[in-house]
């Protein structure tokens, strides 16, 4: 039996996803143009920082304003969110969301090995996540900021943060294989 379906018809399957040195070069072209227009490299970090300190000042701003670090971000009539990082960020999520309803990525699902509980996955990516974003304001920067804001201007601090990322990535593998086998 064959099936025919008209070209008219949009198909519910997933589009294939772009090659990956096409990708890689325009992610090296748009981190041009960020340099070249904004005077600024990518990163994700400081946006969500500007995000949380945002909301701790309208919570605690007693607290805010007795910290030097949060003083520089919303101290006194300061908004942490009048900064470029944070539309970056708002511009990455709303582009990546219409991404995925565009080529049919969009979904609710876990990502998880067969031996693990969806509970279990999610609160081992809540404290990897919480790990990664400790890391990311203690290293000054998040992997997008350090690894290519950092490495195409040849910073040496940026490159040993990536060596380290990998490294601790591969030795930590071998304890949490069972999230995925």
């Amino acid at each position: 039996m064959t099936v025919s379906v008209s070209p008219n018809k949009i198909s519910n399957e997933a589009k294939p996803y772009l090659n990956p040195y096409l990708a890689g070069g325009l992610l090296g072209v748009v981190l041009f143009l960020a340099f070249f227009i904004t005077g600024n490299g990518l990163g994700a970090s400081g946006g969500l920082n500007r995000i949380v300190v945002f909301f701790e000042d309208l919570i605690v701003p007693e607290h805010v304003d007795r910290v030097p670090y949060l003083i520089t971000l919303a101290g006194g009539n300061k908004n942490p969110l009048d900064d470029w990082i944070v539309f970056m960020i708002a511009g990455t999520l709303i582009g990546g969301f219409i991404s995925g309803l565009i080529h049919r990525r969009v979904r609710w699902e876990v990502g998880k090995g067969p031996q693990i509980s969806v509970r279990t996955r999610l609160l081992m990516a809540f404290i990897g996540g919480s790990l990664m974003g400790y890391g990311a304001r203690f290293a000054r920067g998040c992997t997008s900021g350090q690894a290519l804001s950092g490495g195409a201007t040849l910073s040496v601090g940026s490159w040993a943060f990536m060596f380290a990322v990998f490294g601790g990535g591969y030795a930590l593998a071998y304890f949490v294989r069972k999230l995925w086998n």
